[in-house]
């Protein structure tokens, strides 16, 4: 769709050194039919304000939603990266963009996109608590492995809030995992959505250390959850020196 204007913004060294472009695609480990340019984050955050300032943004993300219906593969991992991103950049009620998000969450397939995405959608922030809730609850109740891992991330982004974290662990806790599919047929199914919660009661550890070790010494999570868990708070510069349990 946009492809065309993104190839002058390609990392040389992508282009150059081969050790160094294997490297950036394992790390985003994208599935094997969805195209990597070599593009670094910061471009894609400009290249989205630049369309999200354009009169036709709406005819450009309906552009991006028709190709990706026409053809699951035909957007790049930029592509559709930049597809949210613009979302995020756009200057519109949240409302608004919720209605427009409803349109995005499904080409969600891989952990950089969707993470990226949450982590950057400041203006959820904005929404009322309960509303935000209220929009995510379809996604947690989803058998796809991406819209549990945007509703995990997007809950530990705009969700971590003392009086709504029973709310959210209890989610957690109840989520099937055996129900959920994934295309990641290499990893231990569902890798992306179980990373995900232990990123989430790590952020938890940070913020609420007392009320997240108890809640994790007391619920059901399975035990490689926790394992995860420990190994992420381990990782953080905030929580390496908190005891998770």
């Amino acid at each position: 769709m946009i492809e065309k204007k993104l190839i002058p913004l390609i990392c040389e060294r992508f282009l150059s050194e081969e050790k160094y472009r294997q490297g950036h695609i394992r790390i985003i480990n994208a599935l094997p039919e969805r195209r990597i340019l070599g593009l670094h984050l910061p471009e894609m955050k400009q290249v989205a304000k630049e369309l999200a300032k354009q009169a036709n943004v709406l005819d450009v993300l309906r552009g991006f939603d028709k190709e990706h219906q026409a053809e699951r593969f035909s957007l790049t991992y930029e592509e559709t990266l930049i597809w949210g991103l613009t979302i995020n950049a756009l200057k519109r009620p949240p409302e608004d963009r919720l209605d427009l998000l409803r349109r995005y969450i499904p080409v969600l397939d891989n952990w950089a996109v969707c993470d990226s995405f949450c982590c950057n959608a400041k203006w959820a922030s904005k929404i009322p608590t309960e509303d935000l809730w209220g929009f995510l609850q379809p996604y947690f109740q989803s058998k796809k492995e991406f819209e549990i891992r945007f509703a995990t991330v997007m809950s530990m982004c705009y969700l971590m809030k003392e009086e709504w974290l029973d709310i959210v662990f209890h989610q957690l806790e109840t989520l099937d995992l055996s129900a959920i599919r994934s295309e990641y047929t290499h990893l231990p199914a569902p890798y992306y959505v179980r990373m995900g919660m232990a990123w989430l009661l790590a952020t938890a550890l940070a913020k609420y250390p007392d009320t997240t070790r108890e809640f994790v010494n007391t619920s059901s999570l399975t035990e490689d959850i926790k394992r995860l868990y420990a190994r992420k708070a381990r990782e953080s510069f905030r929580t390496r020196n908190v005891s998770p349990f």
